[in-house]
């Protein structure tokens, strides 16, 4: 008997935009300080310029190698067209989707160069993404080297039609963090445009300049994979932590907050500790709170998670609503390929409510204007 397919929107995803976007669209002066590679004759090492600098690193090979290449290997990755069809076969029906160059946001030393590139991706993702489908939501990029060119891009990009901007779990090694006031323009930019926060885990700032590679590696040895992988969640637990205890949610209570790819049974947990420590630490705790962690956590920060079981717990068990699935297609730590096996596995024994909740509901709920999964679809 062939199992009813179940449809679901993503709170997470990616596209791979052209690799030389930013040298083709950029005046001249400034295409020349974007990133560019060139390759050693032996493929062992490769030489990265970007913003004046020059750094060497080493080429994966082997099983690392192996790795990237799986992870981009989704037909539709960079064929918007194919993609549509993937999504379709898997049963995805709207998707966040955050494109791939800002990676590189944290590299940039020069305010202009990196405000005018991501200007270009944002151009370029609004018509190649954004505009491909009403099902498909694009993740605007600004950035956080310069507060003020947030704020403005933010701005422009509302303007478009963009429902939500991306944001690194932590802001450019030369900017504040994200608990300090100077902030505050750009969380009052965003709750008037009604943008969403969509923070992607393992977007911490990596110093390429150390030539450890095309990431951050933290740990290595045994367990070394796995140890890394989940050490990239930690980063937008802290994010939301830094939102919550500076008040800047509480400040800005219609602005909406989506930590992807991050598992989402953490959130009941970050809350019982914040608001543990608000309560027990009452004597140094400033800014004063007008709600509790909890409430302000539960009503405004949302979660995407691919495989994990006890995510569907939170939302049935812990009071957490906010739980939303994501396939985050292509990457190979999503679910393309076995979507159907997984939301099978996670939902035929869940609560109806809760199934349409994860798997709709929040969804909908953060973009509202995403058209209904057909009955017939």
């Amino acid at each position: 008997m062939t199992e009813t397919k179940i449809w679901a929107n993503s709170g997470d995803s990616h596209f791979l935009e052209p690799e030389d976007l930013w040298q083709k669209n950029l005046p001249a002066r400034l295409a020349e300080l974007v990133p560019r590679t060139d390759k050693d004759p032996d493929g062992e090492w490769e030489t990265v310029h970007i913003d004046g600098m020059s750094f060497r690193r080493k080429l994966p090979t082997g099983r690392a190698k192996e790795f990237l290449e799986a992870t981009h290997r989704a037909p539709g990755a960079r064929d918007m067209s194919l993609r549509m069809k993937d999504l379709d076969k898997e049963g995805v029906w709207a998707e966040l989707v955050f494109p791939s160059l800002g990676m590189w946001s944290s590299s940039f030393r020069t305010p202009e160069v990196l405000r005018e590139a991501l200007r270009v991706s944002n151009d370029w993702a609004y018509e190649e993404i954004e505009k491909h489908s009403p099902r498909l939501v694009t993740a605007g990029q600004v950035s956080t080297l310069d507060i003020g060119d947030a704020v403005a891009e933010l701005e422009r990009i509302a303007e478009m039609g963009y429902r939500a901007v991306f944001l690194p779990v932590q802001p450019h090694p030369q900017q504040k963090d994200y608990n300090q006031d100077v902030w505050e323009p750009f969380w009052t930019a965003a709750e008037r445009a009604g943008m969403v926060l969509a923070f992607h885990i393992g977007t911490d700032p990596v110093d390429l300049s150390s030539g450890s590679g095309h990431g951050e590696v933290k740990f290595r040895g045994p367990g070394g994979a796995v140890l890394n992988y989940t050490e990239t969640t930690y980063g937008g637990q802290r994010a939301v932590t830094k939102l919550v205890a500076s008040g800047a949610l509480d400040r800005h209570p219609d602005l909406k907050v989506l930590i992807s790819e991050g598992g989402a049974t953490w959130v009941p947990f970050i809350a019982d500790r914040i608001e543990e420590g608000y309560r027990q630490h009452e004597m140094a705790v400033r800014p004063k709170l007008k709600r509790s962690p909890r409430e302000i956590i539960y009503s405004q920060v949302y979660a995407s998670f691919q495989h994990d079981q006890s995510a569907v717990a939170a939302a049935s068990y812990m009071g957490y609503d906010n739980v939303m699935w994501g396939s985050d297609y292509p990457h190979m730590e999503g679910t393309f390929g076995h979507t159907q096996e997984t939301l099978h596995q996670l939902f035929d024994n869940a609560d109806p409510a809760v199934r349409e909740r994860v798997t709709i509901g929040a969804f909908r709920e953060l973009f509202p204007t995403v058209p209904p999964v057909p009955t017939a679809a």
